[in-house]
């Protein structure tokens, strides 16, 4: 709790941490926009392979654009940091080989970022993975990767799935079981369907503001028919060891004050399929009408009370509890994406210390037919119009050869799957050259060995 006073040592001493930004997306210039307010902290450069959309969120964010210096190797990056500018830059690799502390990886793409996560590891640099979707994939490999390198790979302060994981730090430093963690959101079971066409009508947004903003139809539609839901709890499973209910996710309608009554085990009264597992609430009812205190932009952790004792305390300090009072539940209402991210940057940096980092490989992400595929269709990944993720256990994943999420981007189909049916690896044809599939198979073969008790598995190269 003393991460501002760490910063500002830093700030003080002329030794700021030094960042690399790769993606110039919504979430990196939302970072952009605090971290002109932020003591200890530099942006050494910004990589996307458009650099005038980097140039625009430098501005958009609040900078002077004479900040910028266009760069074309680290040598070039290095030199613009001596001089207090920020270099541009549509080479990934030569900001990672630049002098830095942190990559930033914010492509929201598994493969770049597969590329980009390893090679910054390798490079020495601590890795905050904003890329949630690289992380669901392929998250343990890097872990592993971070691990032997001795640096930080780490969630993003800001983004729910870290800000959960810190409500299950706290749960269980503090003596308390946890029965359930995650998030709200916006859910009817229509959703799932949804296509970039449909996702400003289901999300809420008006045209007005669709036009005003840098909104991208098939990211947001990733929040709308589920998807997203399905990933950041997977990574939340596998960051915390939290088992998937079989059925997945239920999205339950409940506000903030009912939580902990229905986010318990059925044997309690609730509607979970056992303790320690991930939900995700819905913030209105299946006829659209909304509840009251909806937790949409939350996240929540509930937990059960170890003593008869801790119960009465619950009771005589207010904590939100069922009617039993045994379990209980701390919610947050809000996140703030990028604009918290230099939470992850700070601790990384100087505390060594991630801000939720995946340990095991207990959950995954398989994709589901939005409607009849035939063959010699092409995927469109994530938001996109074919599939949706659905959260399932990885050894239900793994032994049905279910096809990951993270790689159905580009996948071609070459056999027919019904609407509504999980696509199995049997069921596409994909490029057996991508990088983030390499990573995804050591990840599985390391788990089968696992599994069989035959070994630690093999290891991936690049």
């Amino acid at each position: 709790m003393n991460l501002y006073s760490l910063l500002r040592q830093r700030e003080e001493a002329g030794k700021p941490i030094r960042i690399g930004a790769i993606g110039a997306g919504k979430f990196c210039t939302m970072f952009l926009a605090q971290l002109r307010f932020i003591l200890g902290m530099r942006m050494v450069g910004i990589a996307d392979i458009v650099p005038t959309k980097a140039r625009q969120a430098w501005v958009r964010a609040g900078w002077p654009e004479d900040g910028l210096a266009l760069c074309n190797s680290s040598a070039a990056i290095n030199e613009a940091a001596k001089l207090g500018k920020t270099a541009l830059t549509d080479d990934a690799s030569k900001l990672i080989e630049a002098d830095l502390d942190v990559i930033l990886e914010v492509t929201g793409i598994p493969e770049p970022g597969a590329h980009h996560s390893w090679n910054a590891l390798e490079a020495g640099k601590h890795v905050v993975m904003v890329n949630v979707e690289g992380d669901a994939l392929y998250g343990v490999a890097l872990r592993k990767k971070a691990d032997e390198k001795k640096l930080v790979y780490s969630m993003a302060y800001g983004d729910q799935p870290a800000l959960i994981c810190e409500e299950i730090d706290w749960a269980r430093a503090s003596g308390f079981e946890v029965v359930c963690a995650g998030k709200g959101t916006g859910y009817q079971p229509e959703y799932h369907y949804s296509t970039p066409e449909t996702v400003w009508k289901y999300y809420g947004f008006s045209e007005q503001q669709v036009k005003s903003g840098d909104y991208n139809p098939q990211m947001y539609n990733s929040f709308v028919d589920g998807t997203k839901s399905a990933i950041e709890m997977c990574v939340v499973a596998n960051a915390a060891s939290l088992l998937p209910q079989k059925c997945g996710l239920q999205f339950p309608a409940v506000g903030v004050y009912e939580l902990p009554e229905v986010l318990k085990p059925k044997s309690a009264g609730g509607i979970l399929e056992h303790s320690g597992t991930v939900e995700v609430v819905a913030s209105a009812r299946r006829d659209r009408s909304p509840i009251q205190h909806n937790l949409r932009y939350g996240v929540f952790v509930i937990f059960k009370a170890p003593s008869d004792y801790t119960k009465r305390c619950f009771s005589e300090y207010g904590v939100i509890t069922d009617s039993s009072g045994e379990y209980a539940a701390l919610y947050r209402p809000n996140h703030y994406i990028g604009l918290e991210l230099g939470i992850s940057v700070a601790s990384a940096a100087i505390r060594g210390e991630p801000t939720g980092s995946v340990e095991s490989f207990v959950a995954d992400v398989a994709s589901v037919a939005k409607k009849d595929l035939k063959p010699g269709d092409v995927l469109d990944g994530e938001g996109g119009y074919c599939v949706f993720g659905r959260l399932v256990r990885a050894e239900e994943s793994v032994r049905g050869r279910y096809f990951p999420m993270g790689l159905s981007a580009g996948a071609k189909i070459v056999r027919a799957v019904a609407k509504d049916a999980f696509l199995t690896y049997d069921d596409v044809e994909i490029d057996k050259n991508l990088f983030s599939l390499k990573l995804r198979k050591s990840m599985e073969e390391d788990f089968i060995s696992r599994r069989s008790g035959s070994g630690s598995g093999t290891s991936c190269r690049k």
